[in-house]
């Protein structure tokens, strides 16, 4: 071979491996489509899901214990309510996985009726980056509603120190950390702020995206704790594991009983001992329970009710309802550990009954 043509062929040779290297990474769009495009038709010993970021903790933890007993692989992708809703309109995962029920437009764009089997209840907690400050903070409605809404804009202001006497709050500048994605844990916390708040609910309202007034936007509660970790002053919610195992401070909130609530297990527990709707889609938020965590609420894997579509297999549908069955059921063991609260019996009753109405070619999968 001549110098010329040697060169050539290395030439030749690099742009393959360049682009092979471009189609297996994770920088491109469109990659990452072709990947999605492909999964849901592929491998029926891999499913593929995609959404919540406040159910990844615990998602890592099932979906790891379901395949050491029954070999299927779940490959979950962390990447917000809105986007895992998106995944499944497009019917590129298995299941999305949603903080928040699908709403009126959502619902239009889809091709065939969606179940929502609830998996878990936990809590969005406030956390904050004061260093000098070692006492629990404790927030109020009307304080946090002012805090988002930009009112209030230094963590010694006077309604914040009359609600923590004998706290010595700093005057540094209070940064609002949020979501920039489409987030169920949005939804959550900004329903909350609109049952509480009047000013809220009229300029800014609830939603899994809404214009936020003020703050520094992140995507993910990661990005989110990630915001709040690197910014003093900084405040921002995020669902309780994530406040744990990153070693964050996050507050006590006054619930409508007028008790200053600990986000725990046995707080949101008590948010969720609600009586569940035949298609358990129900807010946890602003609870009556004396000792509940106001800003609770339930977490649901979403799926179409006729498995028969694209290129899915009797098979492939039949092994992701045995998945969520598990999980609603044996997988509830691990959810105390990290932090999120196991479904009630009534949850669970629910669950069952949702999962049993899922079909393939009209058939029901579940007996």
């Amino acid at each position: 071979m001549n110098f010329l043509n040697l060169k050539s062929t290395l030439a030749i040779g690099i742009l393959i491996a360049s682009v092979s290297f471009t189609s297996c990474g994770n920088g491109g769009a469109s990659a990452d489509k072709k990947a999605d495009s492909t999964s849901s038709a592929g491998n029926d010993d891999a499913l593929i899901g995609a959404g919540s970021s406040f159910d990844n903790p615990l998602f890592s933890k099932l979906f790891s214990e379901y395949n050491k007993t029954n070999g299927l692989k779940v490959n979950y992708q962390s990447v917000g309510s809105g986007a895992g809703i998106s995944q499944l309109t497009n019917k590129t995962v298995d299941f999305g996985a949603s903080d928040a029920p699908m709403n009126g437009k959502q619902d239009s764009a889809v091709s065939a009726p969606v179940l929502h089997i609830p998996v878990t209840a936990g809590a969005v907690v406030l956390s904050y980056n004061l260093p000098d400050v070692k006492d629990t903070l404790k927030l109020n409605p009307s304080v946090l509603a002012e805090m988002f809404l930009g009112k209030i804009t230094k963590w010694d202001d006077a309604k914040i120190a009359a609600i923590n006497k004998g706290v010595k709050l700093p005057s540094t500048t209070i940064v609002i950390a949020h979501r920039s994605d489409g987030s169920g844990t949005s939804n959550i916390f900004t329903t909350y702020l609109s049952k509480v708040s009047d000013d809220w609910s009229k300029t800014v309202g609830k939603g899994s995206s809404v214009n936020w007034p003020v703050g520094l936007g992140g995507k993910g509660n990661e990005g989110v704790a990630g915001t709040i970790k690197q910014t003093p002053g900084a405040i921002g919610y995020i669902e309780l594991a994530y406040a744990i195992q990153n070693n964050m401070a996050y507050a006590k909130v006054q619930n409508k009983a007028g008790n200053f609530i600990t986000p725990s297990i046995a707080s949101v527990t008590a948010a969720a001992n609600v009586t569940i709707p035949a298609d358990s889609k129900i807010s946890l938020t602003n609870t009556e329970a004396a000792d509940g965590y106001p800003i609770s609420g339930f977490s649901w894997v979403l799926i179409y009710k006729e498995q028969k579509y694209s290129d899915r297999s009797s098979d492939r549908a039949t092994k992701l309802l045995k998945l969520l069955s598990w999980v609603i059921h044996d997988g509830q063991q691990f959810s105390g550990a990290l932090n999120y609260a196991p479904l009630s019996p009534a949850a669970v009753t629910t669950g069952d009954a949702i999962l049993k109405s899922a079909t393939f070619d009209g058939k029901p999968i579940l007996q």
